[in-house]
C-alpha cells in the first residue's frame, strides 16, 4: 500500500543535531552552576537525598555538569562528554524519581510527571552518543578540515 507521508519524508540533516546539543548543554551547565550558587539545589539537596559528603558530592557533580554540558553545547568530544552526563541523570532518576513510587502521597503518575525532564535528557544523551555532534559543532568542523 502506498503511503503519502513516506513520499514526503526528508531525513533530518546532521546540522539539526545542534538543537539537541543546545538543550542538553544549556540545561546541564546551568544546573551544574546552580549546585554552586544555590545551596537548596546543591549541598542541601544532596544532604536530603542522603549522599555521603554532600558538599564534595554536590560540587563534584556540578563541575562535571558544567564542563561536560559546555563541551556538549559546543560539540567538543560530544560522545565522550555525554557519558558522565548520562551517569549523572541516571543517578538523579534512581535517587530522586524512582523513590516517589513508594511514597504514599505520590506513586506512579506523580513520578511519571516528575521524571519527564530527566527522561528527556536521558534520551537526548543517548541520541548524542549514537548520532554524534552533527555538522555544526567543533568536532564536525575539525572532521571536515581533516577529511
Amino acid at each position: 500500500m502506498h503511503s503519502e507521508w513516506k513520499d514526503k519524508w526528508v531525513p533530518v540533516s546532521s546540522r539539526a543535531i545542534v538543537l539537541i546539543r543546545i538543550s542538553v548543554g544549556l540545561i546541564f551547565s546551568s544546573q551544574g552552576l546552580l549546585k554552586f550558587l544555590d545551596p537548596a539545589m546543591g549541598v542541601n539537596r544532596f544532604t536530603r537525598i542522603g549522599f555521603p559528603h554532600p558538599y564534595f558530592t554536590a560540587h563534584f557533580v556540578g563541575t562535571f555538569e558544567i564542563i561536560c554540558g559546555l563541551l556538549v553545547l559546543f560539540g567538543v568530544i560530544t560522545r565522550l562528554s555525554a557519558i558522565p552526563l548520562l551517569i549523572v541523570i541516571s543517578t538523579a532518576i534512581a535517587t530522586t524519581k524512582i523513590p516517589e513510587l513508594f511514597r504514599s502521597n505520590q506513586g506512579f503518575w506523580f513520578m511519571v510527571s516528575d521524571v519527564r525532564t530527566d527522561f528527556a535528557m536521558f534520551c537526548c544523551l543517548l541520541f548524542l552518543i549514537v548520532a554524534g555532534p552533527g555538522a555544526w559543532s567543533v568536532d564536525g568542523i575539525r572532521s571536515r578540515r581533516e577529511g
